[in-house]
């Protein structure tokens, strides 16, 4: 029995460590990225109500997936364009009426230049594309990560959008040795020399939403992170709507740099941002 009570003790004392050691990691991975939005001074009410007097009109890559769906649901509330127009491989049906004056244009991301004109003409451009290697194949997704988005850029940035906002990953790295985080990081790397009035760059960390489209992976972490996440929030991970009202805030504030890149804690600070 005496036995036992100490190897009892031993084992609590090492789970109290692990649990300090765990705690202490995320404090850290909570605290270490840089936010230039962690006082935020801008009263996003007026920057709102200035932004529609400007009859803006913007376009959407992406809109069926879920950050994409979750965007364009803010910006329509929002009204914040004149005129939405969404890209994409198929029509997508809508019940509510609030969606009935979208443009929607059906595209073949493999022939994108036969598309160009559907480019013209939009101030601000969305892209939420993506999808996974499980889902397409690791040249699959090589294919839609970066190809298409690339070229989508490249088409937004000839056809006069000045404002391109691309959805990209936490740890994005064009020199990572994960295949996921160097497509991430390649794209971003090759949309810059575009020369975009303003590209903005999102790197938020895993999504807490619950897809339509299983990924397994996702949602264990998803599982895992729930709990962790109510306690720091930006450590490991990100709820959906915190991401698509930082891209729609962000559009409203006047740029600072050319190229800005916002990590998880900038986006989940910009995210809760109170319109004043």
């Amino acid at each position: 029995m005496k036995l036992l009570e100490i190897s009892w003790g031993k084992a609590l004392g090492f789970f109290a460590v692990l649990l300090a050691v765990i705690a202490a990691v995320l404090q850290h991975l909570e605290n270490c990225e840089q936010t230039i939005y962690t006082r935020m001074t801008h009263d996003l009410k007026t920057l709102a109500e200035d932004f529609r007097q400007k009859n803006k009109s913007c376009f959407i890559l992406g809109a069926s997936g879920e950050t994409g769906k979750e965007l364009l649901k803010e910006i329509v509330e929002r009204k914040l364009f004149s005129k939405i127009t969404l890209i994409g491989r198929r029509q997508l049906t809508f019940e509510d009426k609030a969606f009935e004056n979208l443009v929607q244009e059906v595209v073949d991301f493999e022939k994108l230049d036969d598309y160009a004109a559907v480019f013209q003409g939009h101030d601000v451009g969305y892209c939420c594309l993506g999808t996974t290697k499980a889902k397409a194949g690791a040249d699959g997704f090589i294919r839609v990560d970066h190809d298409y988005v690339l070229k989508s850029a490249e088409l937004a940035k000839a056809g006069g959008c000045s404002h391109f906002n691309l959805e990209s990953s936490k740890g994005a790295d064009k020199t990572s040795g994960f295949l996921y985080l160097k497509v991430k990081g390649q794209v971003e790397a090759d949309i810059e020399p575009l020369g975009f009035e303003r590209f903005s760059v999102y790197r938020p960390a895993v999504l807490m939403v619950d897809r339509q489209e299983s990924r397994p992976t996702e949602w264990f972490f998803r599982k895992v992170l729930g709990p962790i996440s109510s306690m720091f929030p930006t450590a490991m991970s990100i709820p959906i709507q915190s991401v698509t009202r930082a891209m729609v805030a962000n559009t409203l504030i006047p740029a600072g740099e050319k190229v800005e890149i916002l990590e998880n804690k900038a986006i989940y600070d910009l995210g809760k941002a109170p319109e004043k």
